[in-house]
């Protein structure tokens, strides 16, 4: 009796279905978010938000499709087990964020998901992992805080 064979599914072909599956997840977007008001760019309505997304969501997914054409088989690992470092620092990045952005304030949260985001890459020390957070919490405050005046504090404990 033979062993079934497992099919096999080349590492282009899953470029191509999650190109697809991303640029299917943007399209819902756009047209949820069209059930709303859009507004203007300078007074944006509730729908602006999911439509831009949507849209930016769909050119990735099909910059991966059209960039999975030139991707050969041979230049991309496989047979690599999990990656269970990084999928739990991502997923503790997100809780991360949640707990201290209710708890801690925008500076607090945006370090905590940066950094517990960039070790999940076995490449990126302490060090890089703590210049790349203080540079998004520079960022966020500039961009969030000062020139969007979003209601997040910077600091929430006190």
């Amino acid at each position: 009796m033979r062993k079934r064979r497992r099919p096999i599914v080349r590492p282009s072909n899953r470029d191509y279905y999650g190109g697809a599956l991303m640029m299917a997840i943007g399209i819902g977007a756009m047209v949820q978010g069209r059930h709303y008001s859009l507004g203007t760019l300078s007074r944006m309505g509730p729908g602006y938000f999911p439509v831009a997304l949507g849209a930016i969501l769909t050119l990735v997914g099909l910059a991966i499709i059209a960039t999975a054409r030139f991707t050969t088989p041979e230049s991309v690992e496989s047979g690599l087990p999990p990656e269970w470092r990084g999928w739990f620092c991502i997923g503790a990045s997100i809780v991360a964020f949640v707990v201290l952005g209710k708890y801690g304030g925008l500076v607090p949260a945006t370090f905590a998901v940066v950094f517990i985001s960039a070790l999940a890459d076995r490449e990126n020390t302490l060090i890089s992992a703590t210049i790349l957070g203080l540079a998004t919490v520079g960022v966020c405050i500039i961009v969030f805080w000062w020139a969007l005046q979003m209601n997040f504090p910077l600091f929430g404990w006190g």
